[in-house]
């Protein structure tokens, strides 16, 4: 299977007044394409930091180390993005460039076109003065600026009928105050795929959504997925959405990956006290007592030396203080950050 993303040992340095903290530590993972890798972890575990990252749109200040190849599509037919023609690592026409090595102009080129990102408010994310129609072109315009006018309004209504949007003529000329959140959502997801990108990071997307519109969103992004063949990274706090969509899940927890592997052996057969505490602690459609997590997340400026987890987890012993641990294999799809793992 071709790779998408291959993420190496990234790195995210933020200053502080108590000094430089690491929302992101030595994270590496790989997304295959078309496959849904979902990131998930409490608030402050890094995700969004991690998005923020590959996108070339850390915090001013930050400092971005490790290394995230991004291993480009060939893009054949009439530039809309659609017509994909797979490329082995070893083929002529394949290509790959580390998005944490790029200038500033270099990353201009790429976002929208071969990386792309829906982010979690809608609300905020639209620009409020503008009509709909003239945000999903202006995600085209930048990327094919001699395109004329005509073709790329065309292009736009396009892109609103692939998302379902109802009467993607009349939605066009509207404000986004003017559509609910889901019909918002819809939008933010026209926007980021009217380039044609082959990678699609979706922050929190359906978090501000009730659950029928939440049901209605994740099964939008499962048909583009296939029709487009994505390659799509899910950040979510959500263990039953990520469920639903997730080849793969990668747990993060103080800015590292402590558990990784297929979707559906991680949710029925966790190996990080972590991930079981968040499974215990999550709501179920049987009656049955929820077991929170004791403590909170600590502090970026006063981890343990140790596992981060330790000062949590119900099994702790006093080698988790020593060091902190390496991502031990369960097998050879999956694997934990975690001493108990032999």
């Amino acid at each position: 299977m071709t790779m998408s993303l291959d993420v190496r040992g990234l790195t995210v340095e933020l200053p502080t007044q108590s000094g430089w903290v690491r929302p992101v530590n030595e994270v590496s993972f790989t997304l295959q394409q078309g496959e849904t890798l979902g990131i998930v972890g409490e608030s402050g575990s890094g995700k969004t930091m991690l998005s923020l990252a590959l996108m070339g749109i850390a915090p001013h200040g930050a400092h971005c180390y490790g290394e995230a190849w991004l291993h480009r599509r060939e893009i054949a037919g009439n530039g809309n993005g659609h017509d994909v023609r797979n490329v082995g690592a070893s083929s002529p026409h394949s290509s790959r460039e580390d998005l944490l090595a790029l200038s500033e102009e270099a990353l201009r080129e790429i976002r929208g076109r071969e990386i792309a990102m829906i982010f979690q408010e809608p609300m905020t994310a639209l620009n409020p003065v503008l009509r709909i129609g003239a945000q999903v072109e202006e995600a085209i315009r930048v990327h094919e600026p001699k395109t004329p006018a005509g073709e790329i309004l065309h292009r736009a209504i396009a892109a609103l009928e692939r998302v379902s949007l109802p009467d993607p003529e009349r939605r066009a000329l509207q404000y986004p105050h003017q559509l609910s959140g889901g019909l918002r959502q819809r939008v933010m997801i026209a926007m980021a795929l009217a380039a044609g990108p082959g990678v699609l990071i979706a922050d929190e997307p359906t978090t501000a959504l009730d659950v029928t519109v939440q049901k209605k969103i994740l099964d939008l992004l499962s048909k583009l997925r296939c029709e487009l063949q994505l390659s799509m990274l899910f950040i979510t706090h959500d263990l039953g959405v990520v469920a639903q969509i997730a080849d793969r899940i990668a747990v993060m927890y103080a800015g590292r990956i402590v558990e990784e592997g297929p979707a559906a052996e991680v949710l029925r057969a966790p190996r990080h006290p972590y991930m079981e505490g968040l499974l215990r602690a999550a709501p179920r459609l049987v009656r049955e007592k929820l077991v929170p997590i004791p403590g909170a997340v600590p502090a970026l400026d006063a981890l343990p030396p140790g596992c981060a987890f330790a000062p949590r987890c119900p099994h702790h012993v006093a080698e988790c203080d020593i060091k902190v641990p390496a991502l031990r294999a369960v097998n050879k799809n999956h694997g934990a950050r975690c001493i108990l793992v032999v």
